[in-house]
Order: structure tokens, then sequence, then C-alpha cells
């Protein structure tokens, strides 16, 4: 924990040395009940925050209520400490915000600079952004969760969150630092840090179009990056960290750095779901570094620094769970790797498939399938990129030129067919079946209605308890 320490001593310094270039700042103001809404007061509140030195602070304790609250207009804060404790349950604060220390909704502009926000209630999210036309611009800033079901930073809806140098620490279970649900949005995340130490909470789920960029993103439990159905998560220049040690659920016996899936709960649409990560670096502390299920999914990695840990663990497992139909839910995977180095098994099981390929002297060192012919298979190895093979590998297509195999005294068998060494080969790529499901940004269905505007009620519409999640924000 002395890293997290560290780190938010740099963070509230950096606060406290904008504070006071800032000239002057409020007098000292606290606000409580069940909104310190964006109106008259809170206007007056943010016009006295900038003509003293001293910080205001907002604060909230009832249950389901906001510290701040802005709808349907433009409003700025800065140098302000937000405290937030109350509780709330379900699908009111995950869905719709209820219960957020900062809350922004109907198309309103809000911009946060040098404030920190402090949370103690479950499911009491720290800055959340929901609808579309909502934009939240968060900056230079400080976020700290510690009960359960408590991201911080969050979108719904379609709504939009911008976040630029800011830190994140949760420590309840469930409560990813970099968070959406039903019917997503946008996060462009900007330098900073972001750390999870709870059961279930990645450093970042996605139900939404995640990119974040010269981060450093490190998980204490769960997976580091999780996108649920036709979402996005793409990473460059980041530092990822992922020590997956618990589980959310029994549906899945494996640990993973990345995961990729659709849990049919209705909160995310189904449809190719995207990983890609540019420059920067992945350790994985435990298990493998992806895993797919119940998806079509594209991941693109172009120079990135993946190491793995777990000499047990394998590169890529594309395996049926708990999650979707019999027979029907596995991982359907196609993978760019340009200027990448790929050390580790790729496991693709019988209700899987795997495009695989190797671009811009890209190399593999590791096998496919080791133990036996399951799923389909297709590998292409151009530009100069190569495969050394470490065990046995069954595969079902495969293009590459003459010098383009090391067997290493192994057996490669593409199909029926054995392959010999020093020979070319062209093959065919294997065709994925996206199933897709109509729907508002990120969800499944329509956007959320708000309680008492209709919508469907239940996740998925239908009014009973959604499937378990992995790892559920």
């Amino acid at each position: 924990m002395s890293t997290v320490s560290t780190t938010r001593r740099g963070f509230l310094a950096l606060s406290t040395s904008i504070a006071t270039l800032l000239a002057g700042c409020g007098s000292a103001s606290t606000q409580q009940g069940s909104d310190a809404t964006a109106g008259s007061t809170s206007g007056a509140a943010a016009q006295s925050a900038s003509s003293s030195a001293k910080r205001e602070s907002i604060s909230d304790d009832t249950n389901g209520g906001h510290a701040i609250t802005v709808s349907g207009e433009s409003m700025s804060y800065s140098s302000v400490d937000v405290k937030k404790t109350g509780d709330d349950d379900g699908d009111e604060a995950d869905f719709y915000g209820t219960n957020a220390a900062v809350y922004a909704e109907n198309a309103a502009t809000l911009d946060l600079a040098d404030i920190t926000v402090s949370c103690d209630g479950q499911h009491a999210n720290a800055v959340f952004s929901y609808g579309e036309g909502t934009t939240v611009n968060i900056s230079n800033s400080t976020i700290e969760t510690v009960s359960n079901c408590s991201g911080g930073i969050m979108v719904t809806g379609g709504g939009t969150l911008n976040a630029t140098e800011v830190f994140v620490h949760t420590t309840g279970n469930s409560s990813a630092p970099i968070r959406s649900d039903r019917g997503g949005g946008t996060q462009v995340v900007q330098g900073g840090e972001f750390i999870s130490d709870g059961k279930g909470s990645p450093v970042i789920y996605s139900t939404a179009d995640v990119q974040v960029e010269s981060a450093k993103l490190t998980s204490n439990s769960s997976q580091g990056v999780v996108v649920e159905g036709k979402n996005s998560v793409t990473l460059r220049d980041c530092t990822l960290m992922a020590s997956n040690t618990s589980k959310n659920s029994d549906k899945s016996d494996w640990y993973q750095a990345v995961m990729i899936y659709q849990s049919m709960s209705g909160d995310a649409a189904q449809g190719a779901a995207s990983f890609n990560a540019e420059s920067g670096s992945i350790t994985n502390q435990n298990g493998d570094v992806f895993f797919v299920n119940n998806t079509v999914c594209t991941i693109g990695l172009q120079n990135v620094a993946i190491t793995n840990n777990d000499k047990g663990g394998n590169f890529l497992r594309a395996a049926a769970a708990g999650w979707g139909n019999e027979g029907s839910n596995g991982g359907q995977v196609t993978i760019h790797a340009s200027r990448q180095e790929i050390s580790g098994n790729l496991l693709v099981d019988k209700v899987s498939n795997l495009n695989l390929y190797l671009t811009d002297g890209s190399s593999l060192t590791g096998a496919i399938n080791p133990d036996g012919a399951a799923g389909d298979v297709y590998v292409e190895l151009s530009d100069g990129s190569t495969w050394e093979l470490t065990a046995d590998s069954h595969i079902t297509g495969l293009t590459c030129g003459t010098d383009a195999i090391s067997l290493n005294g192994y057996a490669l068998y593409v199909g029926e067919a054995t392959y010999q060494a020093g020979t070319a080969s062209t093959g065919t790529a294997i065709e994925t079946k996206v199933q897709e499901s109509s729907g508002g940004p990120g969800g499944g269905g329509e956007p959320p209605a708000k309680p008492g505007e209709g919508g469907s009620g239940g996740p998925g519409g239908s009014g009973g308890e959604p499937p378990a999640k992995p790892d559920a924000q």
C-alpha cells in the first residue's frame, strides 16, 4: 500500500500547487442534503471558490443523494473537496447514477479541476456521466472509494467522460476505477494512475468505448481489463499490471489479465468486441494473458511489452465457460500483431476459433493446441514474421513463406497434413459468425430509461435477476 500512498501524495501536492496558482478559491462552504444541485446555491459556491485561497467542501450523507448534481446546463468546479456517504442498491445506482458523489445528466457539461472525491457508501460511484449529450471533464484530481460497488469514473446511457491526470483508488468489491454499465458511452483518459484492490474490480470494466493513453493501471485482485459485448478498450503507451487472484463467480476456472466476453445480462449489446494496445506494457501475474468467451472479438497488438510471470499460464485461451448457450459459447478471436513479440501457448477449444495474423517482423514463440486438434485455427505470417514451436501444434490453415517457421524438433499439423520444414503454404482464414443485437451505445437494447420514464426495468428486460458476471464492474 505504500505505492498508493506515495502516488496519492504526489497528486495531492499537484492539487495544492494548482490551488495556490489560482488566484483565490472560495470561502469554506459545506452543503448537505440529498443534492447539492447546480442551481443558484452551487453557482454561488462555484463563484466564491474563485475568490479565496480556501478550498470549498461539499458533502452528502443521504441514501441515494448526490453531493454535486448538474442537469441540462454547464457548470464548473475547482479546488473542491467532495465527500459522499450513504448507501443505495443495485440497478438504480449502477444504471442511472443514484447515490453518485458527482452526477451529471440531461445533456449537461460539467468541468471539474483540482477536486478530491471521497466515497464511503455502498453503490456510491464517484463521478458519473449519464445519458447522450452529457459530458464530464475532470482533470488534476484525486478519487478514492472504499465500499463495494463503488467505481471511480463512470458512464452509462451514452454519457461521455474525459479524464486528464486523475488518480483513482478503489478498495471495495465490484468497484472498477474506470467503469461503465447499461447503455455504455465514451470515456477518454489521458495520463494519471488507476488502482483497484477489490474482488471483481478490474481496473477497466467496459460496456462502452474506452480509450486510455499514458496511464498506469494496476489491479491487485482482479483482471486488469474486462470488455463485455459490442464494446472496446484501447490502450496507448500504458503500463498495465494485473494480479488476478479472486473471482466473483464460479462460471470460469481460469485467471487472466484481459477478459473479453458476453454475459448475456442485457448490459452490453451482442456483437464484435475489441481490445487494442499500442506500445506500453502488459504484465500478468497469474493465469493467462487473454481469455475470450461467448463472443466474437478482435485483439490488436502493436509493439507492446507483454510478460506473463505465471509459467503455467497461456498467452491466449479461447474457450467455453459458464456464460451463453452450451455448444456455441466459445471465443471467436482474430489477433492482428504488428512489430509484436508473443510468447506462450494459445489454446482454442472445440467451440472456439482463431485467426492469427503476424506482420511487420512479429514473432511467436510457443505452441497452438499442443494437446491435440480442437477448434479451427488459421495462422498467417508475413513481412518477415516468424513462429518458433515449443511443442507439437495443431492448426487447420496456414499461410507462410519458406523460412517463417522453425519447428525446433516438434511437429506442426495443418489439418490432416504434417507441415514440412522450409516450405511455403497458402491457407484460408476462418469465417467468424457475429450475432448482432440492436440498441443504443454499448447497451443491450435501448439506453436505459430512468425510473418513471418507461423502459424494461431489470437487466435484459426480463424483470428477473441478471446472470452472474465474473468481475462485474
